[in-house]
């Protein structure tokens, strides 16, 4: 470790209960911009594996992700590529 304290999500300040309540929002923002229909722990899990994702793509674009509104925003778009890539693995497409 580099000594280093880093909280959930890989950002500082970010709780665990944090976490999940960004989790939530995002999976169920991308849930509702993706025309999905997935249930509440579905939308926690993807919601985190996105924010995840999202801060990973922000820093090799060396985009700063902090604060609430932050997170949630590049946990949402990373819980929209989660979706995306999971529906062009299998097959499977939206309805409008």
């Amino acid at each position: 470790m580099d000594g280093h304290v880093y909280g959930a999500l890989g950002q500082p300040g970010v709780g665990f209960l944090m976490a999940i309540v960004i989790g939530a929002l995002a999976g169920w923002l991308a849930e509702k911009f993706t025309s999905s229909n997935m249930g509440l722990l579905a939308n926690i899990v993807l919601g985190i594996i996105g924010g995840v994702v999202g801060n990973f793509l922000a820093a090799q674009f060396h985009i700063p992700v902090y604060g609430f509104w932050r997170n949630l925003i590049s946990a949402t778009i990373g819980a929209v590529i989660v979706i995306t890539l999971y529906r062009a693995v299998r097959g499977q497409r939206s309805t409008y």
